[in-house]
């Protein structure tokens, strides 16, 4: 979105694109460069903030700047990163987005005051305190018969004090942020191929889930679940009295598969469960909605990392469910894509910010 664009003023020159995704339970880096076209990966890393908050790993976090810079200064040098120039991720529980119908109008003036005061609708916090964007929806083909005199538009607010929390832990860090981005943007670059038909987003992050309807490339409906990957590890430790750290490597082990004497399948069942069933709730009511049906489901965040979870969720869709593969739209080593394959829907983010960076450099 354009008001996050360069909001620290010049673009320092770098052959190699940093994407830097802050979650709530980890930080993510991939390092991609141009090469004959293509991006090449360079490096990639993940480092949990739960040691760095007083809590276990896989458990979300609420870390002030120099907490996160210090997280960031040791995952930097362990991945071995060359570049300081980055794009960084914005939360989406940190943000607020809503598709309106507005009138047209014939001046970008007229367009920001009606987005403004459409906004205040929305925005439960005064406008003053959050960073305002908007995206007017391409028009649908007509076959010649005249435009409506409404156009959908996506409005995108963000609170500033998300931003001045990230500029602060970028600054202390050593980084430069050339733009800030909404976590669902990147992952939409990194990993939706189809550019017509809508596609369902499912986003399992550690404390929360999001799901978004992907038409045209834009967010077209979002919805967000309280209930993440780490809802998970808490039963799997609650059940079998076992310590988080435990549980989070019994889930990651394991996932639908576990072996004998560790879980039963049941108990990791239920949170996905209602994750899937909230899920099939939004689907039914954008098809319903838009007369459009899903063309498919795209499973991805850390949360996806689940073995055999998208067997498990195919019980819930009658549509083709994918696992995410963002590195696919990166060139790696052949004795890397098996890794990389299985640990790509934890970074969609990162790489769709480093994708984004390039394409800029």
């Amino acid at each position: 979105m354009s008001f996050l664009s360069n909001v620290i003023g010049g673009k320092p020159k770098s052959t190699s694109a940093l994407g830097l995704d802050i979650g709530a339970s980890s930080l993510k880096v991939v390092q991609l460069r141009r090469e004959r076209g293509a991006a090449v990966l360079e490096t990639y890393g993940e480092l949990a903030l739960g040691p760095y908050g007083g809590v276990e790993v896989g458990q979300a976090t609420n870390l002030p700047a120099d907490k996160i810079s210090e997280n960031l200064h040791d995952l930097l040098r362990e991945a071995n990163v060359t570049t300081t120039l980055a794009g960084v991720s914005i939360p989406f529980s940190r943000s607020l987005l809503t598709m309106v119908e507005l009138p047209r109008v014939k001046t970008p003036a007229e367009q920001k005051t009606m987005v403004e005061l459409e906004a205040r609708k929305y925005i439960p916090v005064p406008v003053s305190e959050v960073q305002l964007d908007w995206f007017a929806l391409p028009d649908p083909v007509t076959d010649g018969k005249e435009l409506s005199q409404k156009q959908k538009v996506l409005i995108v607010a963000v609170q500033n004090d998300e931003l001045t929390l990230l500029q602060s832990a970028i600054t202390g860090a050593s980084l430069v942020a050339n733009f800030y981005e909404i976590e669902i943007f990147s992952s939409i670059r990194s990993v939706v191929d189809e550019p017509v038909k809508p596609v369902l987003v499912i986003d399992i992050g550690a404390s929360s889930t999001k799901i978004y309807v992907v038409e045209h490339g834009v967010v077209a409906m979002s919805h967000y679940i309280p209930q993440g990957g780490q809802d998970v590890t808490r039963t799997i430790s609650g059940a079998h009295n076992i310590s988080i750290a435990q549980a989070e490597t019994w889930k990651k082990q394991y996932g639908f598969t576990p072996a004998e004497n560790t879980y039963a399948k049941a108990t990791i069942e239920s949170v996905y469960a209602h994750i899937f069933e909230e899920t099939k709730r939004v689907l039914t009511q954008y098809e319903v909605a838009h007369q459009a049906p899903i063309s498919y489901i795209l499973l991805t965040g850390g949360g996806a990392v689940t073995k055999e979870l998208a067997p498990y969720a195919r019980q819930f869709f009658s549509v083709e469910v994918r696992i995410a593969d963002p590195f696919g739209k990166t060139q790696t080593p052949a004795f890397m894509r098996p890794v990389l394959q299985e640990i790509g829907p934890e970074f969609a983010v990162a790489v769709g910010l480093a994708m984004r960076q390039l394409e800029g450099s």
